[in-house]
């Protein structure tokens, strides 16, 4: 098999299972910090017995999340020498800073939030799980700040063949990172809740009849984080949008699979092309919807495949410029649908808290659960628009990704790696699933349990206490 098809195949594996984890991380560390600043507020001590509970979900996924991520640092000089070598001086920059800076803060504080219940006063405790949730978003910051660069290069000139710094100012207020960063942090926030929603509605079937405090609260938390955080990422995926319109017209063609430039242009919602003859079989469009979220207005020119690839063609000589369209054109509206999807399920929610009728809707208590996987699936397609949709540049309009891959690796050690990446990671997936649903199911210290456990779990429920969970 082709070496760069391998090397794609591997970093996209090891990507895909990586963020797994981040958003759930970035998210839910927020809910936590604002579970014990309740306490703090109120002296309740059940939002404290909240922390803790979510808390514990939070340090497994935390875990997960900081395994997968190491090797990814490796690929780049491994898999992708020559990239390291064209923009290095670049990329490494944000990473170094990331590292040293932000996963330093987050996991030190972590540590003393872990082991200093009861130990630090009330107040300096809550700051350290704030510091946890500040240190993990300005990590997202930092490695957004290296992807946006990839996907808008600024501050830069070239010397000798290499992309080298020149205005640090330019790199961490590059354009792309506004709408990317707020997508990322929101993204977040909305795969926490619905984290927080599905596990509360789960326990709240099961006690219908007396249901637990504990998890009417967070079914409270986890519905507003949800409706505010769906909102936010619909929004700004439309001023994303709009942003690569103007700056990747190739993504916005591709996602659209729109062959030919119109004004106006309609929105397909279903499309099934062939490439290779560079044609729409069958399309269904609604006309003018494109010009509308690309523009704001029921007009403007949104370019199409055909004409970008002249374009591209006389400004970067002759390649195939064109992404995988059917890849895009999906990833895209799977994205959208589970957006819509999460925006009904969190306004129900949020309706049930405020008339009080949490434990009187089963059927959306049964859905809940299953819609944890949504934002899940959201996350994991939009970065595959991302990703793909910048091809056939791994850096836009400097370096494309056939002149990227290290020339001294061959396909076997990059098969191998693979496999074994694919098998680890799975595995590592697995544990975080079976973890994450242990530990969920389990009811928080002097709550009443739906059914005893088992001998086999009293250990696990000893150690659980014992940490405080």
């Amino acid at each position: 098999m082709d070496n760069l098809i391998l090397a794609r195949l591997q970093f996209a594996v090891t990507t895909v299972y990586h963020f797994f984890f981040v958003p759930l991380t970035l998210g839910l560390s927020i809910l936590v910090a604002v579970m014990e600043t309740q306490y703090i507020r109120t002296d309740d001590e059940m939002y404290k017995k909240m922390a803790k509970f979510w808390g514990k979900l939070f340090l497994i996924n935390f875990a997960m999340g900081v395994v997968t991520g190491i090797v990814q640092e490796f690929q780049f000089g491994m898999a992708w020498s020559e990239y390291s070598r064209f923009v290095g001086d670049i990329f490494g920059v944000p990473l170094a800073i990331e590292a040293l800076l932000a996963f330093f803060l987050e996991s030190t504080f972590l540590g003393v939030w872990i082991f200093g219940w009861d130990k630090l006063p009330k107040k300096l405790h809550a700051v350290t799980i704030w510091l946890v949730a500040i240190g993990s978003n300005l990590s997202a910051l930092w490695i957004l700040i290296a992807n946006s660069f990839m996907q808008e290069p600024v501050g830069y000139e070239i010397v000798n063949g290499r992309a080298q710094l020149v205005d640090f100012w330019a790199l961490i207020t590059n354009p792309n990172l506004g709408v990317q960063f707020l997508h990322v942090f929101l993204s977040g926030l909305a795969t926490a809740g619905f984290f927080v929603l599905g596990i509360s509605a789960y326990h709240i079937l099961k006690n219908r009849e007396d249901v637990p405090e504990f998890f009417r609260r967070s079914f409270a938390i986890g519905s507003i984080a949800a409706v505010i955080a769906s909102f936010g990422v619909a929004v700004n995926g439309h001023l994303q949008g709009q942003h690569m319109v103007r700056t990747q017209p190739m993504k916005m063609a591709a996602a659209e699979a729109l062959w030919e430039s119109e004004d106006p242009a309609g929105l397909s919602l279903f499309t099934i092309t062939n490439q290779a003859e560079r044609r729409n079989i069958v399309e269904l469009p609604i006309p003018m919807m494109l010009s509308f979220l690309s523009y704001n207005k029921m007009s403007g020119m949104v370019m199409g495949i055909n004409n970008l690839e002249a374009e591209f063609d006389e400004m970067y000589g002759p390649d195939d410029y064109t992404p995988s369209i059917m890849t895009i054109f999906w990833s895209f509206r799977i994205m959208v649908g589970m957006g819509g999807l999460m925006i009904l399920l969190a306004l129900v929610s949020v309706w049930m808290v405020w008339k009080k009728k949490i434990a009187d809707i089963p059927l959306v208590l049964k859905i809940l659960p299953f819609a944890i996987a949504a934002p899940y699936v959201a996350n994991s397609t939009g970065w595959l628009m991302t990703e793909m949709g910048r091809q056939p540049w791994i850096v836009y309009g400097l370096q494309k990704t056939t002149d990227a891959i290290s020339p001294s690796v061959t396909s076997g050690e990059l098969l191998f790696s693979l496999i074994s990446f694919t098998l680890l990671y799975g595995a590592l997936m697995v544990v975080d699933i079976y973890l994450l649903v242990k530990y969920a199911k389990e009811l928080p210290d002097d709550e009443p349990k739906a059914e005893a456990p088992s001998d086999d779990d009293q250990p696990v429920a000893a150690a659980a206490s014992a940490q405080g969970g």
